[in-house]
């Protein structure tokens, strides 16, 4: 992101990656033919952990110029929420679909620990529930290391946006990224 390389710490002449937006599938008859998109980085417009799962695009039941597909959002962090996105019909009945989103929100109580404070007291106590095992490890890092190696050109985007320009059009899911509304509910 601009600005980064003079950040503390970093190097003028870093080529350290901010953001990446990549296309997988897994090797498995359960999953052939399903992609899976992930995107992350810096500085982005919202820093927030979750996933969507895009279902099949409906049939054009109604007069929507562009239907959307329908989906299922999960968030893991900074807050816990889950949230349907579906085509309603209009408030006037006469067949034009409605995009919304139907979401439930769990914020932590004043007692609960945050993330990083449940993993430190996990590791203090030596509860290794939440920590990954060695091989998994190991074949996170096969998966990722040619990508970490190759000579992949650097893409500079402002602070505050979705990531660089260049990569808004070169992996992109079907029906575009459904951005992350901000943590504290408003949209994105």
């Amino acid at each position: 992101f601009a600005g980064y390389r003079a950040a503390p710490g970093v190097a003028r002449s870093s080529r350290t990656e901010t953001y990446a937006a990549v296309k997988l599938h897994i090797n498995s008859w359960r999953w052939d033919g399903v992609p899976f998109y992930i995107r992350a980085g810096k500085c982005l417009a919202t820093t927030c952990t979750e996933v969507v799962v895009r279902l099949r695009t409906p049939p054009p039941i109604f007069r929507a110029a562009a239907l959307r597909s329908n989906y299922f959002r999960f968030r893991i962090s900074p807050d816990t929420t889950m949230a349907m996105g579906l085509t309603v019909m209009d408030d006037d009945d006469v067949g034009v679909g409605q995009p919304v989103e139907l979401v439930a929100s769990r914020q932590e109580g004043p007692t609960e620990r945050d993330a990083y404070e449940r993993v430190l007291g996990d590791a203090l106590v030596g509860d290794r529930t939440l920590f990954a095992r060695e091989d998994y490890v190991e074949e996170a890092w096969r998966v990722v290391d040619d990508v970490l190696h190759s000579d992949t050109p650097l893409h500079e985007y402002q602070p505050g946006s979705w990531g660089p320009r260049d990569a808004a059009s070169a992996v992109v899911p079907p029906g575009g990224w459904i951005d992350p509304p901000a943590a504290n509910g408003a949209g994105a």
